[in-house]
């Protein structure tokens, strides 16, 4: 995380059985508040309604919870978990969950990734590789650069024989606007090194579209 001090604030979920720890710059949220009111004026809305009270810290909030992968490192999320492994086989984490906003129109698009490396001297966590997908995914971002960025840190940090990444996702932009084609899927892919291989990539493809588990 980024050295700005953080207020934490913590959300016990008991019918879930679960805790939510959310971390919010509280200077960050007083202005973004601020903004977010004068929005809400400014199409047509009374701000100072009762549904309306709390919702410009409540945006904001989720604004900075939706951004937050500015303040994440993503290859220092790989190397806190790098082992020494001889293992030269194709390693996929597959349908990993992606909830990202696009940096065009500032809505939404979610979707899955599928990475896979194929080590050369380490593997790493595989808890990770999702980590690392959040980490660029809560940005604005373009669905482009996100595969490229997952694909080149991972390269960069573990020095594999090869990186794949593909991203499929239904984005907002053009469901709720412009086109206006809900069930439209965009795809992405990017590889590098043994992938880069005819079989190698049509191995990959074939397991990630495979009902394996």
């Amino acid at each position: 995380m980024s050295s700005q001090i953080y207020k934490e604030m913590i959300e016990e979920n008991k019918m879930d059985g679960y805790e939510k720890l959310d971390l919010y710059n509280p200077d960050t949220i007083k202005e973004l508040s601020y903004h977010y009111k004068e929005i809400l004026r400014l199409i047509g809305e009374d701000p100072e309604r009762e549904g309306l009270l709390d919702s410009p810290e409540r945006v904001a909030k989720a604004m900075q919870f939706l951004t937050h992968g500015y303040d994440l490192d993503p290859a220092e999320i790989l190397k806190s978990a790098m082992f020494k492994e001889d293992y030269r086989q194709m390693v996929i984490v597959k349908d990993i969950e992606i909830y990202s906003m696009c940096e065009h129109h500032m809505l939404p698009f979610f979707g899955k990734a599928h990475v896979a490396y194929i080590p050369n001297g380490y593997i790493v966590g595989l808890s990770k590789l999702p980590r690392v997908v959040d980490a660029f995914a809560r940005r604005l971002q373009v669905q482009e650069r996100l595969t490229t960025q997952i694909k080149n840190v991972i390269q960069d940090t573990l020095k594999p024989l090869g990186v794949a990444v593909v991203i499929e996702a239904q984005h907002m932009c053009m469901s709720m606007r412009g086109i206006q084609k809900q069930n439209s899927v965009s795809t992405t892919s990017d590889f590098t090194g043994a992938f880069l291989k005819e079989a190698t990539r049509e191995e990959f493809i074939h397991l990630i579209g495979s009902k394996i588990h």
